[in-house]
């Protein structure tokens, strides 16, 4: 059984075994599973939004007109519209590279099919296919939402890794986020809590510390 307390002496611990360095490390949660058969096709592909943030995920607007406008006046990191759309289509390797400077992307619903075509073989592997945005959303709500996102993926493989903030957060508030990832996770599972054999956490260049037992009860 592991709690937010116990999840707090992990983070310590884990801060306390790398070496300071001159970069702000990030402080990441892995999770190893077990008794899943992974041939039948598991995969885990979740947007978990987190409780404590220190730093902002990036996030990409797709749209034209009035959704536009309303994107840059919010401050989206980038708003691109069809024009854009259309010179990536013919152009991978620029695609690519603008793919990965965001972590999520958001489109205006009419413009997905639009967006499907020119980079949907880029952005699904990857696991970036936009959200979609109602034409009435409030694109402020939408924005707050995924600033404060991480995605947890995983495919064909029994464990999986997730970001839960940097070396400069409070203890507690990476526990509180790393708990939120837990019960993501939790609930893709086949047989929930009993499909997870270790949760350990780790700084970027930091080694991995591990929990003294396997999960065997409820972490909450």
């Amino acid at each position: 059984m592991i709690t937010e307390s116990q999840l707090v002496d992990l983070v310590k611990e884990a801060k306390a075994a790398t070496k300071e360095r001159k970069f702000k490390q990030s402080v990441e949660l892995i999770v190893t599973f077990k008794d899943i058969d992974v041939k039948k096709g598991f995969a885990i592909n979740e947007v978990v939004q987190l409780p404590k943030t220190s730093s902002p995920a990036t996030v990409c607007i797709i749209a034209t007109g009035d959704m536009s406008q309303k994107a840059k006046a919010a401050n989206a990191d980038s708003v691109i519209g069809t024009e854009e759309l259309d010179k990536f289509g013919t152009n991978k390797r620029e695609s690519r590279k603008f793919i990965n400077k965001y972590d999520f992307f958001l489109a205006d619903t009419k413009i997905m099919p639009t967006v499907g075509k020119t980079l949907g073989q880029l952005l699904g592997p990857r696991g970036k296919m936009p959200t979609p945005v109602p034409f009435d959303a409030s694109i402020e709500a939408f924005l707050e939402r995924f600033r404060s996102c991480i995605k947890v993926r995983t495919r064909a493989s029994l464990s999986i890794s997730a970001k839960i903030g940097d070396v400069t957060m409070e203890d507690a508030d990476l526990a509180i986020n790393a708990h939120a990832v837990l019960n993501a996770i939790e609930k893709k599972l086949p047989n929930g809590e009993k499909n997870m054999k270790k949760i350990l956490v780790k700084t970027t260049m930091g080694k991995p510390i591990k929990q003294a037992q396997e999960v065997k009860k409820k972490y909450a």
